[in-house]
């Protein structure tokens, strides 16, 4: 599961990203308002973690954003405000829980946990092309109704691509997404590896991954 936290207190911000790394997430963490739009413009998370304040945008245009571009990540508002009126309208804007600091950490664990668990826009939908099948919610995959057996990191790269099909998806793309630290692929041939291996696990299945050159991988019909 790959998280957003989007706070400009950097102690905050290191202890959230810690803390939601030891619990097995994977994490990116900006500062900025309009370093999380550019966060969420590009790349797939399940949840998001937005701050009210800060710089660049405030958290609730933040949230209004994901809900116009109609992106399926749910969005957990963390803020000192905590009249009334301010969660109506963090609510209202389009966030999907509302906790006020200061707060225990385990209750942010549980209020994610229960994030994860509720159905949210598109990313319930089962993904389909060719005979390929992949559920997001049950991450399970399947060819031509056979079961594929993945592992986490084979999933979301084919999550991904078939996510982005027809696009191309670079190599960072696919670190980003894949790995907890997208830095451990590159520079070395783990992504080469990995997609050599999820290719030789859909045979048959009406697609294939192809290797643009210079730009990355993407998903089409075979």
């Amino acid at each position: 599961m790959r998280i957003l936290v989007a706070e400009d207190d950097p102690g905050l911000r290191a202890v959230l990203t810690q803390g939601l790394q030891d619990h097995g997430f994977f994490v990116d963490a900006v500062s900025r308002g309009d370093e999380a739009i550019a966060q969420l413009r590009f790349y797939e998370y399940d949840v998001a973690v937005i701050d009210w304040r800060m710089p660049g945008a405030p958290g609730i245009d933040v949230v209004a954003w994901v809900r116009r571009e109609k992106k399926p990540t749910r969005l957990l508002m963390l803020t000192a405000r905590d009249t009334t009126a301010d969660r109506i309208e963090g609510l209202d804007a389009g966030a999907d829980d509302y906790l006020v600091k200061p707060f225990d950490f385990g209750e942010l664990l549980a209020r994610i946990r229960a994030l994860q668990r509720r159905p949210a826009g598109t990313d319930t939908a089962i993904l389909v092309r060719g005979g390929l099948e992949l559920d997001p919610n049950r991450r399970e995959v399947t060819a031509h109704g056979r079961a594929v057996r993945l592992s986490t990191t084979e999933f979301n790269i084919l999550e991904l691509l078939m996510r982005r099909a027809p696009q191309v998806v670079d190599r960072n793309s696919i670190a980003q997404h894949a790995w907890r630290d997208e830095t451990d692929p590159l520079g070395s041939n783990a992504i080469d590896v990995r997609l050599s291996r999820l290719r030789a696990k859909l045979p048959d299945s009406g697609v294939r991954i192809v290797t643009v050159r210079g730009s990355g991988y993407r998903l089409e019909q075979a």
